[in-house]
């Protein structure tokens, strides 16, 4: 490859799956406010193999990311890995973006930049849709792989190969570059930053964009023009408390055991 390999890594502060979530009652979005932020897993794999394709062909790495001002932690995290800079997509009117109004803005944001490659995970802990890569790829008119792992890239044709994994076993495909990966969690086994990483990480650049920056029409934004909307919502149900048996050492109580059993037919 004549010039740098320039990947772009889309990488999602979403809730901390340990941690309890909620919807807001006035909207039924997530309240992000009430749980601890973390940058997603699977997004941490999609920055591993960007970093393992530049330093095999070189280049860089940029993460890019769309969310509220914490979410620059999310970069950060990424950049201690060893991207090299940061890009975060940052306006008030993207608050409770659907999936299509994210992949617009996302979408614009990657013009800006021009990447060789995108790569993302296959679907975010939190929304789960799976919907954007495809989205993406198709606003940028470029092909995709999706849930792909061992990526390898071939710079004299400008080409990736990766296996991709589905429901009937494992499939090789090659896609030209320009394109767009999503990454499962079989692609590979992420790097832990370490203390020169997370140190270099404060001083890497993280540019912010509006939607005034990307010129994409703030009309089609907000959570009056989505695609999709909850209509209502309720609490998960409380779990009942569960029964105690005390063995009397005459068997009852594993006749006891039984009869649940038979009744929940698991036996």
């Amino acid at each position: 490859m004549s010039d740098p390999l320039h990947v772009v890594v889309l990488v999602k502060q979403v809730p901390d799956t340990y941690s309890e979530r909620r919807l807001r009652e006035e909207d039924w979005t997530l309240d992000r406010d009430a749980t601890d932020p973390v940058i997603d897993e699977i997004d941490t794999r999609g920055v591993e193999a960007g970093l393992q394709l530049v330093e095999e062909h070189g280049g860089e790495v940029t993460v890019l990311t769309m969310g509220p001002e914490r979410a620059t932690e999310a970069l950060r995290k990424a950049l201690a890995m060893g991207a090299a800079r940061a890009v975060h997509v940052q306006d008030d009117r993207l608050a409770g973006a659907c999936a299509l109004q994210t992949s617009v803005a996302l979408a614009a944001a990657l013009r800006t930049l021009a990447p060789d490659l995108v790569i993302t995970g296959n679907e975010s802990t939190d929304g789960r849709t799976g919907s954007l890569p495809s989205m993406l790829a198709e606003r940028l008119g470029v092909p995709q792989i999706t849930s792909a792992k061992a990526l390898r890239l071939d710079a004299a044709t400008r080409s990736l190969s990766a296996e991709r994994v589905h429901d009937s076993g494992v499939t090789e495909v090659t896609a030209t570059l320009p394109a767009v990966v999503s990454v499962n969690e079989k692609t590979n086994e992420p790097r832990y930053p370490n203390f020169k990483g997370i140190m270099s990480a404060k001083k890497k650049p993280v540019s912010v964009l509006g939607l005034d920056d990307l010129e994409v029409d703030p009309a089609r934004f907000g959570t009056g023009a989505t695609s999709t909307t909850v209509l209502a919502g309720a609490p998960r149900p409380a779990r009942a408390a569960g029964e105690t048996l005390t063995d009397d050492g005459q068997g009852n109580s594993v006749a006891t055991v039984v009869e649940h059993l038979v009744a929940g037919r698991l036996l």
